[in-house]
């Protein structure tokens, strides 16, 4: 190769440089010589032979300037994006990735996590679960707020009645007995009590227990409209047979056993029991802006 090379080199010289009949005769031969004295540098023609014929070390090196140049390039896209959109959940994004990522935030769904952390004898991570599949539409998502506790107010169903004019609709019951059973039902707010027996309530109540296992929820059958009574002295649940859940005026006892209402079994280890506290939670819709 470097022998054609010189050879083709020695040809293009003595084209370039073949001396004219004339130069000597000719005033202006000196002049066009000296036009032409850059042609004989050496320097010059190897810059056009290597222009012509580049060597395999610089083709490498052409290449490893390009790999590096389009390096540099990502990382400079990279850094501008960084730089001028700090905030990628502002929507002022511009590149194609923070569109995408503002795409996810915006329709990813937001799950609601119950907070385990409330003051609840009763409530647990399994508990929260059930409620959340169970409970209302209107009310999931909601914070949960407690109404009355026998351990924070003291045993008096009239206290609890008291307590339900602070909040408006679905309201949970939650009881159990000494033996480890939690149960309980739904219940709208404010409670009304009326001097004679009078349901109450809605086709959305219902009534549950933790005593078969798995938390087991029992809604109404149709069979009849008694979801629930209020008085002074007694609050029950269900109606056909026998109340589903019914609490004593002094919230320490109770009674539970089947009926039409619900079609439930007993929601206690036994007909009669006492109880080991009841709570009443409430929910309302708090301002995503606080």
């Amino acid at each position: 190769m470097n022998s054609w090379k010189d050879k083709f080199t020695e040809k293009i010289t003595n084209f370039f440089y073949e001396p004219s009949s004339s130069s000597s005769s000719s005033p202006t031969s000196s002049d066009h010589d000296q036009t032409s004295l850059p042609l004989k540098d050496e320097s010059y023609l190897s810059s056009i032979l290597s222009f012509l014929f580049p060597s395999q070390e610089s083709i490498s090196k052409e290449e490893n300037d390009y790999e590096a140049g389009s390096l540099k390039i990502i990382k400079c896209k990279n850094s501008d994006t960084k730089d001028e959109n700090p905030d990628l959940g502002s929507g002022k994004s511009t590149s194609s990735n923070e569109v995408f990522e503002d795409a996810i935030d915006l329709k990813t769904p937001k799950k609601h996590v119950h907070d385990l952390n409330l003051d609840s004898v009763f409530i647990s991570s399994n508990l929260s679960q059930f409620f959340q599949s169970c409970l209302p539409n209107i009310v999931k998502g909601c914070k949960w707020v407690l109404i009355y506790s026998t351990l924070k107010h003291g045993i008096s169903l009239r206290t609890l009645i008291r307590n339900t004019f602070e909040v408006s609709g679905p309201c949970l019951l939650i009881t159990g007995d000494n033996k480890g059973a939690v149960f309980g039902g739904l219940i709208n707010c404010p409670l009304t009590p009326t001097p004679q027996r009078k349901y109450q309530g809605t086709v959305q109540t219902f009534v549950f227990t933790t005593l078969y296992g798995a938390p087991t929820l029992f809604r109404p059958t149709g069979a009849n409209r008694y979801f629930y009574i209020c008085s002074n002295d007694m609050l029950a649940f269900g109606g056909g047979g026998s109340f589903a859940l019914r609490l004593d005026g002094d919230l320490l006892t109770g009674t539970s056993g089947p009926c039409d209402t619900f079609g439930n079994r007993c929601l206690a280890h036994n007909e009669e029991f006492e109880l080991k506290n009841v709570e009443l939670w409430g929910f309302t819709h708090s301002s995503r802006f606080r």
